[in-house]
């Protein structure tokens, strides 16, 4: 079976995925964007115009903390780090997206 060449991402999954990946240590934006996509196998494919404006309303909801830096390629770029509001709102996430899983899970079973 062919893989698809990308997958639309389902509303509200880019915050749990950026604060998942803010998780291993800070990351300016674009490398976040790498990380979801390389990790996703390339099926998941984070455009500039979603991954910024989530980036700041993390920032705003407290979730999230930023800093200036320099990349691996000496580019200046804002730094991206959870919050400790923030890893506790990664775990509500988790757990909200886990019970979706199974959700979707039961309900596509065939009806006995």
């Amino acid at each position: 079976m062919e893989k698809p060449r990308k997958l639309e991402m389902l509303q509200g999954t880019l915050d749990l995925l950026i604060l998942q990946t803010l998780q291993w240590g800070p990351q300016h934006g674009h490398g976040i964007g790498q990380v979801i996509r390389a990790k996703s196998d390339e099926l998941l494919q984070v455009e500039h115009g979603s991954l910024y404006p989530a980036l700041h309303r993390l920032r705003r909801e407290g979730w999230i903390e930023a800093d200036w830096g320099v990349t691996e390629n000496k580019q200046r770029a804002r730094f991206y780090r959870l919050t400790e509001a923030g890893k506790r709102q990664l775990i509500e996430e988790e757990t909200k997206w886990k019970l979706f899983v199974k959700t979707m899970a039961r309900a596509m079973r065939p009806q006995e």
